[in-house]
């Protein structure tokens, strides 16, 4: 059994027992988490999209919480001596599948 789920703007396929890395939840580690947002459910085959999947979620619970690798912007206008150099590090929220409610 998978399922399809949507959250932080991107799609994720999420199986019992996955670890997904999604971004920043507001909930502390060890937490429980529930998204609701479920495009497709396969339960045994058997594909439920649409209105059929609109009642599905996918409970899991917080594993941790961090930061990302570092990801340099370098801004750079020629023959002006503009140049700018800033990092960036973006948050996640890893999280344990637990269930498929379907």
């Amino acid at each position: 059994m998978y399922a399809i789920l949507a959250t932080g703007g991107k799609q994720y396929k999420v199986a019992e027992g996955d670890i997904i890395s999604v971004e920043k939840l507001g909930v502390e580690e060890g937490g429980a988490v529930t998204f609701d947002d479920v495009i497709l459910v396969n339960k045994d085959g058997e594909i439920l999209c649409g209105d059929k999947a609109a009642s599905a979620s996918v409970t899991g619970s917080v594993v941790e919480n961090g930061k990302g690798k570092k990801v340099v912007v370098y801004k750079y206008k020629r023959k002006t001596g503009y140049h700018k150099k800033n990092g960036h590090r973006q948050l996640f929220t890893k999280v344990k599948i637990e269930a498929i409610n379907a």
